[in-house]
């Protein structure tokens, strides 16, 4: 499993985060699922193939339980890019999750033990893509082309897409976890606008930090995060924009005076040269830079008339 993979899944792995998600996305905000009402499901399975076993892995998964009774599964599938065969990965999932609860009932009537409900499983895929919105297929049947003759007798399987960088306001003011902040984050990348953050208090800073790095590239805040003496507590968003935007103007300024030195040297370089005051070798000793920069600064000055 990559390093992105697991950064993804940290924070929705926390329980507050995971019933928030499906709350809004599945219930309209109603709070249905409970956190105390989740427990920590297997994410793999196996299944053989070619005379191997082979391992298949969902990206979060978690059992949904009224007491001691188990009432359903629910998993959620992480996708930044389009994928063509996605419905054939979430039917193989809940397939295994389906296959698991028969053995499962199977062991028990072994043991002559009070018989286990079957419950249903439910796969959610989170769409982080901002460019479009998901167009990939959602139904089983679109993934291939099946004979007329066969049709009636081929089951579809429909998938639930999720196009989080496309959720409204209304809904994004649904949630109460830090998805809340990922959300908005998307939303504000897909319409290219700057994101200011919020006031919200954050409750899983680092797991936070480490999903918006994974699913953008963009490391500012988690470096700056990790590199600071912030107190782990009370950090909200808009302070770390805020400390993003300065170190970028700290940044921007350095460049410009490195950039100011260099213009410099470079009119020197290129005076030298044409005085033929020396070699490439002892002008570059005395401005203190390699022979390959001499040539490259004196190339950026124009030819003089």
């Amino acid at each position: 499993m990559g390093e992105k993979d697991i950064t993804e899944k940290h924070l929705e792995a926390y329980n507050d985060v995971f019933a928030d998600i499906v709350n809004v996305l599945l219930f309209k905000g109603n709070q249905l699922m409970k956190e105390k009402d989740l427990e920590a499901a297997a994410k793999d399975s196996m299944f053989k193939a070619d005379g191997k076993i082979h391992q298949q892995e969902r990206d979060v998964s978690k059992f949904w339980k009224n007491g001691e009774v188990r009432i359903s599964i629910l998993g959620f599938e992480n996708q930044t890019e389009q994928d063509s065969t996605m419905p054939l990965r979430v039917i193989s999932y809940d397939g295994a999750s389906y296959k698991e609860q028969l053995l499962d009932k199977k062991k028990d009537k072994n043991k002559d033990t009070k018989k286990k409900n079957l419950y249903p499983v439910v796969t959610l895929v989170l769409y982080f893509g901002i460019e479009d919105k998901w167009t990939a297929p959602k139904h089983l049947l679109d993934c291939f082309k099946v004979p007329e003759e066969l049709k009636p007798f081929v089951n579809d399987y429909k998938i639930n897409v999720f196009n989080i960088a496309w959720l409204s306001d209304e809904t994004i003011e649904m949630f109460q976890s830090d998805f809340k902040i990922v959300a908005k984050y998307f939303q504000t990348l897909r319409l290219k606008k700057d994101y200011e953050g919020s006031n919200e208090e954050i409750q899983h800073i680092d797991a936070l930090l480490k999903m918006l790095s994974a699913l953008t590239g963009d490391k500012d805040s988690e470096e700056i995060y990790n590199a600071s003496n912030i107190n782990k507590g009370g950090v909200t968003m808009g302070g770390f924009v805020e400390t993003i935007m300065n170190k970028g103007r700290d940044e921007g300024r350095k460049e410009g005076r490195n950039e100011g030195v260099l213009a410099g040297k470079a009119e020197v370089i290129n005076n030298l040269i044409e005085s033929k005051a020396g070699s490439l070798e002892q002008i570059a000793a005395w401005v203190k830079l390699p022979v390959k920069e001499v040539k490259k600064l004196a190339a950026k000055v124009p030819a003089k008339a």
